[in-house]
C-alpha cells in the first residue's frame, strides 16, 4: 500500500483504541475496560492538514506471557512494527511508568522506527513528575493527550506529519471495499490471509477470535481493494458480553461502508438462518454479493452433493437469485482463482451502466412479448427507460400512472434486462417518474 503507517503499541488498556477510534473519527476498534479486546490489527485513513497516513491499532502488548492468544497478538504487532514509519508507543499518564512499559520500550527499540511517546489519560497538560519519568524510556518525544476528551490530539498530529516524508508516497484511489461476512469459524480470516499472501488475520479453531471488522488494502490485477474480515455473526441469544454485541454491530456497519460482500458459507454446516440473516442485510441495503461455500476439500461427496447444496443455498437465500456461488477450499486452494474472476466481474458490473438506447430496445421487445397489466380498464403505459444510478445500478421508467405499477411486472422487466445484459452479482432497483410530475 502506498501510503505511510502510523502504528499504536502499548500494553492493556492504556486506551489505544480510543486514541485510534479518535483520530480516525469513527468508533471503529471496539473499546472495554478489560484487557485483550483488540487481537488484530485495526487499519483506517487518518487526513491532517491536507496528509494522509494509514493509522494501525494493535492488541495490547504482554512481553512475559506466553499464552497461545497473547503469542498471536505479539506476531501482529511484530508485522505491523516491521512495516510501519512512526510508532506511537501509548503509555497511561496518570499511572506513571509500569515494568511492562520498560519491556514495551525495549522491545520496540529494536526495530530502529522513530517512536513517540504518547502519555495518554491526562486531564491536565502539567509536567508533573510522573510525565517527566517517561523519559526514562528513552525516547526523546513525548506527547500529552486524553484521548476520550478529545485533548491534545491536534499537537499529536502535528508532530506525527513532521515525522513523515509524505512527497515519497503516492495516495491511491478507487478501492472497491469488500466485506466478507458470514458465521463464526467459516474461514473468513484464513480467506484474507490467504489472498494477502500473508498472516495478516489471527486464525484458530477458536470461535469468535475475530472482534473487529479489520481493513487489510490488497491490490489486484491493478484494482484496488479494501478486504473488511469482520466478526462472525451471532444469535442474539448468544450474545452475553458487550464485546459480542459490539462485534456484531460492527459486521453490519461494515456491510454498510461496502460495496460487495463477499458471503462465506461453511460446506460442513451448509446455510442456516444466521447466514440468510445477514445476506438479507446485505440484499435490502443493495449490495453486490458472491457466496463462496468454504472448505468444500473437507465433503465426503457423491455426483449429487454440490447440486443438492446449491439447491439449498437458493432456496434459503432466495431473495438473492443474482448472487453467484463458487465452491472453495481456502485450505488447498481450490477454485480461489475463479473467485478472484468473480470479484472483477461482479465490481465492475456493480459500476456499470447501460446505453439508454440499449434498455429501450430491451424495453419494446418485453412489452411485445408480455403487455403491461392493467386495472379496471386502464393500461400501464412505459414511454421509456433510463439508467440514472450505479453502485448500485438503478434504472427510472417513465409510465403514465404509478398505481398501475405491479412488483411482478417490475420483476419482469429486471428478468429481461438481465437476459440480455448479465449483471452477476448485483442487485438493481426501479424508480418511477409518472408523467406529468
Amino acid at each position: 500500500m502506498q501510503m505511510p503507517m502510523v502504528t499504536l503499541v502499548g500494553r492493556t488498556n492504556v486506551g489505544k483504541s480510543t486514541l485510534f477510534n479518535r483520530l480516525v473519527g469513527k468508533k471503529k476498534s471496539i473499546t472495554e475496560d478489560i484487557s485483550g479486546v483488540t487481537r488484530d490489527r485495526i487499519v483506517d485513513k487518518v487526513e491532517w492538514q491536507k496528509d494522509t497516513f494509514l493509522l494501525v491499532d494493535t492488541g495490547g502488548l504482554d512481553i512475559s506471557n506466553k499464552e497461545v492468544m497473547n503469542t498471536e497478538v505479539k506476531g501482529q504487532v511484530e508485522k505491523a512494527l516491521m512495516e510501519t514509519d512512526l510508532i506511537l508507543f501509548v503509555v497511561d499518564g496518570k499511572e506513571g511508568v509500569n515494568p511492562y512499559d520498560q519491556d514495551i520500550a525495549n522491545e520496540i527499540r529494536k526495530y530502529n522506527k522513530p517512536i513517540i511517546v504518547v502519555a495518554n489519560k491526562l486531564d491536565s497538560f502539567k509536567m508533573t513528575d510522573s510525565v517527566y519519568d517517561f523519559y526514562q524510556l528513552g525516547f526523546d518525544d513525548l506527547a500529552m493527550i486524553s484521548a476520550e476528551q478529545s485533548k491534545g490530539l491536534g499537537d499529536l498530529l502535528d508532530k506525527i506529519v513532521s515525522f513523515i516524508d509524505f512527497s515519497s508516497y503516492e495516495t491511491i484511489e478507487d478501492e472497491t471495499r469488500i466485506a466478507i461476512i458470514g458465521k463464526p469459524n467459516a474461514g473468513k480470516s484464513s480467506l484474507v490471509n490467504h489472498l494477502l499472501n500473508e498472516e495478516r488475520m489471527i486464525v484458530t479453531d477458536i470461535a469468535g477470535t475475530t472482534r473487529d471488522a479489520v481493513d487489510s488494502y490488497w491490490s489486484y490485477n491493478d484494482n484496488n481493494y479494501v478486504l473488511i474480515d469482520t466478526a462472525g455473526l451471532r444469535r442474539k441469544a448468544r450474545v452475553k458480553e458487550n464485546v459480542e454485541y459490539y462485534a456484531n454491530q460492527r459486521t453490519f456497519d461494515a456491510v454498510d461502508s461496502s460495496e460487495i460482500c463477499l458471503f462465506l458459507i461453511d460446506a460442513n454446516v451448509g446455510v442456516t438462518e444466521q447466514d440468510a440473516k445477514i445476506a438479507g442485510y446485505a440484499h435490502n441495503n443493495k449490495k453486490a454479493i458472491i457466496i463462496a461455500v468454504n472448505k468444500w476439500d473437507l465433503v465426503e461427496k457423491n455426483t449429487n452433493t454440490m447440486s443438492e447444496l446449491e439447491k439449498d443455498i437458493r432456496t434459503t437465500l432466495s431473495f438473492a437469485p443474482y448472487a453467484p456461488i463458487v465452491f472453495i477450499s481456502v485450505l488447498e486452494n481450490q477454485r480461489i482463482d475463479r473467485l478472484l474472476d468473480l470479484i472483477e466481474i461482479v465490481s465492475n458490473n456493480y459500476h456499470t451502466r447501460i446505453k439508454t438506447g440499449l434498455l429501450n430496445t430491451i424495453l419494446k421487445d418485453a412489452i411485445m412479448l408480455n403487455p403491461p397489466p392493467q386495472d379496471k380498464g386502464k393500461r400501464l403505459k412505459i414511454y421509456y427507460i433510463s439508467q440514472v444510478g450505479t453502485a448500485p445500478p438503478k434504472f427510472m421508467l417513465s409510465i403514465n400512472d404509478r398505481d398501475l405499477i405491479h412488483f411482478s411486472y417490475t420483476r419482469y422487466l429486471e428478468n429481461q434486462i438481465r437476459q440480455n445484459y448479465p449483471l452477476v452479482g448485483v442487485p438493481f432497483s426501479f424508480v418511477f417518474k409518472q408523467r406529468g410530475q
